[in-house]
């Protein structure tokens, strides 16, 4: 199982998993002020962390690649936060030990989990092999890259490119995707199709939305299959429940969400999905010394779309928490929107705004998501707080 790193027991030990949306806000919080008699710990599989909500714009090529990433190592310096660049392969809940790819195990007295998810490829036979899921992002966008780079070497004959899910990310990579190959760089012979097993796209939003942006892709020659699940994929092609085997030479993944397992297989109570279960203080249902944030949780009561934005709203909460449990304080409620506005890009400085019934479009949508995800990303950048003074271990 590993053995534990060495720790000086006079202080409790906080270890943050993974570097997404929650976590930099709790990293941002430490720097302000930190945790007495408490020392932070951040494991991350990646030293710059990706922001979710710039990659559509990063695909459609408006954003460079460190526009969109946030370096972890000068915001857990300025936070007094020991950085391990690793992967985490599960944690004993007895020992409270988290366990790690490369490195000892860590002793831990608070754990908060900010791990995110993965496209849901697994009841398609062939998708672990065919095509690039979408999630997690830092695979992805090396992907993204080699398959642009297919495409440029291949001018002179019709290519398809399908993407796979139907939903807020889906239709978003989709037109962004479009976008990108056709005006950017200019490649005419690429044939776009989107494919979904729900009968509509957008499914948990205002039918309307679902209603404009299938008007957008069909305006810009999408062939769209709804209600026809794909149940397998090989080279070339794409097999569907309704529609048979459809040629294809490129796939793109952007299903529904799956966890990572190792939080279930660890003992944490998790839903019928395998997403950790939390009560409205985000701690596990089974074990309070244990938190756990966006795609990796579903807060009891509370289910809501697996999507970076709940992440975003949770990592003051979290943050506020954390330092109240540390205190020895009472935690306080975190009560998830019923109604939140999704900003979706459509790959051309357009962007569709919905929250609840209301339903707007525009390149004004775009400026305001633009406005918001860069003030996001500059509230993590070195100089905005303080200035960086450590590196890794």
């Amino acid at each position: 199982m590993g053995r534990v790193m060495e720790t000086n027991r006079t202080s409790r030990d906080l270890v943050l998993v993974g570097g997404g949306h929650s976590h930099v806000q709790v990293l941002e919080s430490l720097a302000a002020q930190p945790l007495p008699a408490m020392r932070t710990t951040l494991i991350s599989r990646e030293v710059m962390t990706p922001y979710s909500g710039m990659l559509p714009g990063f695909i459609a090529g408006h954003y460079a690649s460190g526009d969109m990433h946030i370096d972890l190592a000068p915001l857990c310096a300025a936070a007094g936060v020991r950085l391990i660049h690793d992967e985490v392969r599960g944690v004993d809940l007895d020992s409270r030990r988290v366990l790690c790819a490369e490195h000892p195990a860590l002793h831990f007295d608070l754990l908060s989990i900010n791990a995110g998810s993965a496209p849901a490829t697994g009841t398609i036979h062939g998708a672990d092999r065919i095509g690039i899921a979408v999630k997690p992002i830092h695979r992805f966008i090396p992907q993204w890259e080699a398959l642009l780079g297919r495409l440029r070497a291949k001018p002179d004959r019709p290519v398809r490119v399908a993407v796979v899910g139907g939903g807020a990310s889906g239709v978003e990579l989709a037109l962004a995707i479009d976008h990108r190959l056709r005006v950017v760089e200019g490649l005419e012979h690429v044939e776009m199709m989107l494919i979904s097993a729900a009968r509509e796209l957008l499914v948990g939003h205002s039918p309307r939305a679902g209603r404009l942006l299938l008007a957008e892709l069909q305006r810009r020659g999408f062939d769209v299959h709804l209600g026809a699940r794909v149940v397998a994929a090989e080279t070339g092609v794409v097999e569907t429940d309704v529609d048979g085997r459809l040629h294809v030479d490129e796939v793109l993944w952007a299903t529904q969400a799956v966890p990572q397992s190792w939080p279930g297989d660890a003992g944490l109570v998790v839903d019928a999905d395998g997403f950790v279960l939390v009560n409205d203080l985000l701690q596990s249902v089974s074990d309070p010394a244990v938190f756990v944030t966006g795609d990796a949780a579903t807060i009891d009561g509370h289910r809501r779309p697996k999507s970076g934005v709940f992440a975003v709203r949770q990592g003051a909460a979290l943050a506020r928490n954390l330092r109240s449990i540390a205190a020895g304080d009472a935690p306080a409620p975190f009560r998830p929107q019923k109604h939140y506005l999704a900003l979706i890009s459509t790959g051309d400085r357009r962007a569709v705004a919905v929250r609840g019934a209301w339903v707007a479009s525009g390149r004004w949508v775009w400026r305001w998501k633009d406005r918001i995800d860069r003030r996001f990303i500059a509230r993590f950048r070195p100089g905005s707080r303080h200035e960086p003074s450590a590196g890794l271990s």
